[in-house]
């Protein structure tokens, strides 16, 4: 299925429908007086949100939606029937504003939340409606008020706990695959992956966290190169980024300091705010450099990139190193989520600061 994380729609809810002008007649009964009914309201439109869709690709082929409108009023007491209402299926993490001025209007946070993004009108007055003492005979009614219409930007941002960030090629979803459910394509050349894949990781029984696999950044990815930093969105709700590390490329002239450099820059283009997240550098692809020098290579790489924050070296490959990077994650995560709730909880202080260049 076409991964699609931005889509434009316009929705209408039902207009309400007439009120009725009428009056009884029957035999014997000269003046039976008014009996107009009311109009219906018209139907509205609702979002929810679908643990089972990842995507909004189906809001990039099916554009308007309207809800139908009240049934017009009728003689004999009768009040119109409400019109339809329609519900929109949208993936959990969906973001809804205004395309006309970028103001945010709801977002679809909890699996099965139900909101109403557009309103149906009211239904009319018959003329049942302006009997009185003086006015045995009323001959007024009202028409029904117009359902809301609006224009709407749908953005998805993936909710997960942790979030990995690297070049391409740098092994990210050799890990997510290594570690939890998730099965995103993997080769030996870049931008293997073009869209986000999402894994729930298990570390013990009703002990899990949600880790993002994204493409893949490159240098100048601000202005568009490669895959641009569009991706990056998906991280911003995310508790903690690993970022991760190629240690043996392909070309020798590849300078691993360099390229992680060129990561930072770019996150930090992107936004600052996502750029001040807990980071924790994750050196992979060990497996392919020789035992005696590991330990020389990586300490010359902390050096050179001025790294203070946590460093955990692994081969998402032979899976060398991932248990333990599994357990400090969880420990992280859940004492973040601890934390939100006001429960302290016991971090490990290696772990419990943020990790900036």
């Amino acid at each position: 299925m076409k991964f699609v994380d931005e889509a434009f729609i316009d929705i209408a809810a039902g207009d309400g429908g007439n009120g009725c002008v009428s009056f009884r007649h029957e035999k014997y009964k000269e003046f039976g007086g008014p009996n107009g009914g009311d109009g219906g309201r018209g139907g509205h439109v609702y979002a929810v949100a679908d643990v089972n869709l990842n995507t909004l690709v189906d809001f990039r082929f099916s554009r308007r939606h309207e809800a139908k409108r009240g049934e017009h009023g009728m003689g004999s007491d009768m009040f119109g029937a409400a019109g339809s209402d329609i519900t929109l299926k949208m993936p959990v993490g969906t973001i809804i504003s205004d395309a006309n001025t970028g103001e945010v209007l709801y977002e679809l946070l909890t699996p099965g939340e139900v909101i109403t993004i557009a309103k149906g009108g009211d239904g009319g007055f018959g003329n049942l409606r302006f009997k009185s003492a003086i006015n045995r005979a009323p001959r007024q009614k009202t028409p029904g008020w117009p359902g809301e219409k609006k224009n709407l930007k749908l953005e998805l941002k993936v909710l997960a706990d942790v979030g990995l960030l690297g070049m391409p090629n740098a092994g990210k979803s050799t890990f997510i695959a290594a570690v939890s459910n998730a099965r995103p394509k993997i080769a030996d050349y870049p931008f293997t992956t073009l869209h986000p894949n999402l894994g729930v990781v298990r570390v013990g029984p009703e002990q899990s966290f949600v880790v993002a696999d994204i493409p893949g950044l490159i240098e100048g990815a601000s202005e568009g190169a490669g895959l641009g930093h569009q991706f990056l969105r998906h991280l911003q709700r995310t508790r903690l980024l690993l970022h991760v590390v190629d240690m043996a490329p392909f070309d020798d002239a590849v300078d691993p300091v360099a390229q992680a450099k060129a990561i930072v820059a770019e996150l930090k283009k992107y936004d600052a705010e996502l750029y001040d997240k807990p980071r924790w550098l994750v050196l992979n692809k060990l497996d392919m450099v020789p035992a005696e020098e590991r330990a020389a290579r990586v300490k010359d790489f902390v050096k050179r990139f001025k790294w203070k924050g946590p460093v955990f070296e692994i081969s998402a490959l032979t899976r060398e190193g991932c248990e333990p990077l599994v357990k400090a994650i969880y420990q992280h995560v859940h004492g973040v989520q601890q934390a939100e709730q006001g429960v302290v909880a016991e971090v490990d202080p290696r772990f419990a600061g943020d990790a900036p260049e």
